[in-house]
């Protein structure tokens, strides 16, 4: 079951000392014997690393994968998915997309000689509609970022799979604990694992999972070594010791996080709420479908100008102000002001990342800085 694999995977007894917690590897080279052979497997760090070698395997078989591939970023992950499509691919994204992913598609799409649409991936016809013949790949986010949005991951994996193209998910926001995409069909699930995976806000990493070790992870694992994108053994052993309490750890925070947005939906100062669990989302029967819990993020728009919004911003007492998701403590920010020029966020809009404080304690922060 999960929370054992959690725990469990990745991790074994030490041999040389018997310890339970694993050790650190901080070599970047390792041992040839006389013909010139690893010695035990490893090479050079950016072929490999035992602290990357045994995340990788706990995070395959969290998503229930064949391989997993680690990095120093989700943006990381992210170029060397996209870098491992031919040259002259189509790439289809959705219109809410975390803007790291938006401004690599803008800036370098076309320099790797690539075109790409994006759809509103909640409109399946939409979505068929944009595919073409040399479409290879299909970028999913459900829930998306920062708009909470859901795409029924097994339906439009399905039109993917019909002309032929593969499909990614973004798992970041829902993790594993709550969506499972390679069971719903998904190609690759992707992560930041310096969110919820990581899960203190302390490490800094990206992940892959492949649904099967094939070309496409050889491509990846290419553009990794080559471009060099590799995870640090000491960022691998954070994320690797994150993993065994993030069962708990979600399930929690989307408890809370469910809580607040029934509660926030109901506020005068409130103009609407953007979180699946609430029977008013759109998105809410294929969440409830596809999700075992509607997640730990939500956002909400202020009744009130972009200076009221970002006055709220400035009240809280609790809730940090920061970028960012998935650390143990509740973050608030104005995803426009974050995102910068370009941003089609809403100015209205405050993203909101839930903790593990107390709810009573993060409502009664919210209520004191939306009553000004």
């Amino acid at each position: 079951r999960f929370e054992t694999l959690a725990v469990h995977a990745g991790g074994h007894l030490d041999e040389t000392t018997g310890a339970v917690a694993p050790p650190l590897h901080l070599s970047t080279t390792f041992g040839r014997d006389a013909l010139g052979n690893p010695v035990a497997g490893h090479s050079y760090i950016r072929d490999s690393n035992p602290n990357q070698s045994s995340l990788e395997t706990a995070l395959a078989a969290l998503e229930g994968g064949a391989a997993a591939l680690a990095f120093s970023s989700g943006m990381g992950a992210a170029s060397a998915l996209l870098q491992a499509l031919p040259a002259g691919a189509h790439v289809v994204l959705p219109e809410d997309l975390y803007y790291g992913v938006r401004a690599a598609a803008r800036d370098y799409l076309s320099k790797w000689g690539m075109t790409w649409d994006a759809v509103p991936m909640h409109d399946l016809a939409a979505l068929r509609e944009a595919l073409r013949p040399e479409t290879r790949l299909v970028w999913l986010e459900s829930p998306s970022n920062p708009l909470i949005g859901i795409t029924d991951l097994a339906a439009a994996t399905a039109i993917a799979h019909e002309k032929g193209a593969r499909v990614v998910v973004d798992n970041t926001f829902a993790t594993p604990v709550l969506q499972r995409p390679l069971d719903l069909g998904a190609d690759v699930a992707l992560h930041s694992t310096t969110k919820y995976m990581g899960g203190h806000s302390d490490v800094i990493g990206g992940a892959l999972v492949f649904r099967e070790a094939g070309l496409f992870h050889e491509e990846a694992l290419h553009a990794r070594h080559i471009l060099g994108a590799v995870a640090s053994p000491f960022a691998s052993w954070l994320v690797l010791r994150g993993l065994r309490t993030l069962p708990v750890r979600v399930e929690r925070q989307a408890r809370t996080a469910h809580a607040l947005a029934t509660w926030l939906e109901t506020h005068p100062r409130v103009e609407a709420v953007h979180y699946p669990g609430l029977p008013s989302h759109p998105g809410h029967e294929v969440a409830a479908r596809q999700m075992s819990a509607f997640g730990a993020m939500l956002s909400f728009r202020v009744k009130g100008s972009r200076e009221e919004t970002l006055a709220v911003s400035a009240r809280v007492a609790l809730f940090t102000r920061a970028t960012s998701l998935g650390g143990v403590e509740s973050l608030l920010e104005h995803r426009a002001t974050s995102e910068g020029p370009g941003s089609t966020t809403p100015e209205n809009l405050l993203r909101v990342s839930v903790g593990l404080e107390h709810e009573d304690d993060l409502r009664a922060d919210l209520d004191q800085a939306l009553a000004g």
